[in-house]
């Protein structure tokens, strides 16, 4: 859906916001990346199924199965290779259509291997290589398609009009976030499709027919290659086709390298030492790509990472929570499922009615505001560890599951609400002919900051000590995971919020500098920008 700026007309106006705003950007040319993102949340279809046929078929110990583990991070971890090559090596002239088709026949491939191995027809092969074989065909699938969706979600909404005027940068960055909305709802959307059904249908039907049939679920892939359109060379909305960077690429395959090896390996420190080193190449390949930006957005760009690095870092309270629901309120898998299922029903739907909103708000105040109401939501979870539900069922005649129910009701949006402005943020700022690789780049800083999360949850277990059927010290890790998970963007919003506010952020990747202070990019679109613009609402 393009709005597109006429020079002979007033600037476009930024568009009102109201409940299920971002549906409106659903169009032809935005339903490539939301197909692939579909695909990738449906991944999962076939997961019951391969564990109980390789708990019952294959020769694989606990051993080796942790390290095809270690061995499937890998790909995710060179995701800023694969999108360097998404976005500086065409294969037979495609950027993004070839390597969707690609990595959605590697994932075909992948599974019909399995269905062969499952079906004991895989010629003289064992089936414990064919499975190690498809399962990494399968991620590294799923990784060149992601890093082509990604790169996708900042090419669909264009940045000037065919005559090379610029567009409002507040109605570039309202497009933006809608789209972000989008990919994420298709993407949970797709899990929520077979939560229930994958486990059903392995119930009923041999492994073999559940891989058979999950080998046609990458097709609305195929049917996204058929229908998107390659960036273009020249002219308004131009993509420039860089040459491959070797910093990059080899930086990242020598990365990679070590982070395998950290992971065969299991030296001591071996989380911690992994945190650092991914930290320190992230943070070197970042300075690589943005090395042609003004320092000022440069000054501006960190601030944010900062920001939003602090407020995925929130640390867990680790494994022992469940165990206590397990073994003391007697939550069962069919309850967990339901609680899942729940979670990412309310997730899609808080994205829909609120992520087109919060794109609009500063991201500073965002981020403070779901630290707070993530902290206030758990505060039902403490409630119970202090014995609210005994209360509660004696005075209302509702218990432990009422009140499991009432908290993932309330807290399972808060993190795709927090991923919206996030996503945004890095899809507006990622620079032309390296979106692919900005993107893989900002993606695994997101994800290194859950990794330091875990490494902070580890503390607090190792000062609040907690053992199966001893939970005497879980209340106050609970209470003191959450307490972390507040004070850290909270800190960072105040020493570092100043450079988040109107005037201190850049304007998108592609506006020009003079119109963007012409016509008021202030990083907050709840401010109409010069012209006339009609204030969001």
């Amino acid at each position: 859906m393009d709005r597109r700026t006429n020079p002979e007309e007033a600037p476009e106006a930024a568009p009102r916001r109201g409940p299920l705003a971002p549906l409106a950007m659903l169009s032809r040319r935005t339903a490539p990346p939301l197909l692939i993102y579909l695909v990738a949340g449906m991944s999962g279809f076939a997961t019951i199924a391969e564990t109980f046929w390789v708990r019952r078929s294959l020769d694989l110990s606990p051993a080796d199965l942790l390290a095809l583990s270690a061995w499937l991070t890998v790909p995710w971890t060179l995701k800023m290779v694969f999108g360097h090559l998404v976005d500086t090596v065409p294969i037979l002239g495609s950027r993004r259509r070839a390597y969707v088709l690609v990595g959605a026949l590697l994932q075909i491939a992948a599974l019909l291997g399995l269905a062969a191995a499952a079906a004991g027809v895989t010629a003289g092969v064992p089936a414990e290589t064919v499975y190690v074989a498809a399962s990494l065909v399968a991620v590294v699938g799923l990784v060149v398609q992601d890093n082509v969706a990604d790169a996708l979600t900042t090419e669909v909404v264009d940045r000037v009009a065919p005559d090379g005027t610029p567009r409002d940068p507040e109605v570039v960055k309202a497009e933006l976030g809608d789209v972000q909305v989008l990919g994420r709802v298709a993407m949970m959307g797709g899990a929520f499709a077979v939560a229930g059904a994958g486990g059903w249908v392995a119930q009923v039907l041999p492994a073999a027919a559940v891989f058979l049939i999950a080998a046609a679920l990458p097709l609305p892939s195929l049917i996204a290659a058929a229908m998107l359109r390659e960036p273009p060379a020249a002219g308004p909305g131009m993509e420039p086709l860089e040459p491959p960077d070797p910093r990059i690429l080899f930086g990242g395959l020598a990365f990679g390298a070590a982070m395998l090896g950290l992971g065969l390996g299991a030296p001591p420190f071996a989380q911690e030492i992994a945190f650092l080193l991914t930290l320190g190449v992230l943070v070197w390949l970042l300075r690589v790509t943005v090395a042609e930006v003004p320092p000022e957005t440069k000054r501006a760009m960190a601030a944010a990472a900062v920001v939003i690095f602090a407020y995925r870092a929130a640390p867990p309270a680790g494994p022992a929570l469940q165990w206590w629901q397990i073994d003391v309120l007697g939550f069962d898998e069919g309850f967990f499922g339901t609680l899942a299922q729940i979670g990412t029903g309310l997730s899609i739907l808080g994205a829909l009615l609120l992520g087109g909103r919060i794109v609009r708000w500063p991201l500073a105040a965002v981020l403070a505001g779901l630290a707070v109401l993530g902290a206030l939501f758990a505060l039902p979870t403490i409630g119970m560890l202090f014995g609210l539900h005994h209360w509660t069922e004696r005075m209302f005649g509702f218990g432990a599951r009422t009140l499991g129910l009432v908290d993932t009701a309330l807290s399972a949006p808060l993190a795709q609400l927090g991923m919206i402005p996030m996503l945004t943020l890095i899809a507006m700022h990622a620079p032309p002919g390296r979106r692919a690789t900005w993107f893989a780049l900002m993606a695994s800083l997101m994800n290194l900051a859950l990794q330091a999360g875990a490494i902070l949850s580890r503390g607090l277990n190792a000062v609040f000590v907690v053992g199966r059927g001893d939970y005497a010290a879980l209340p106050e890790l609970v209470i003191a995971a959450t307490l972390v998970g507040l004070a850290l963007p909270l800190v960072a919003i105040a020493l570092l919020g100043h450079r988040l506010r109107a005037k201190a952020m850049p304007p998108p990747a592609g506006v020009p500098a003079a119109h963007a202070a012409a016509g008021g990019w202030s990083g907050r679109a709840a401010e109409a920008p010069a012209g006339g613009a009609a204030r969001a609402e």
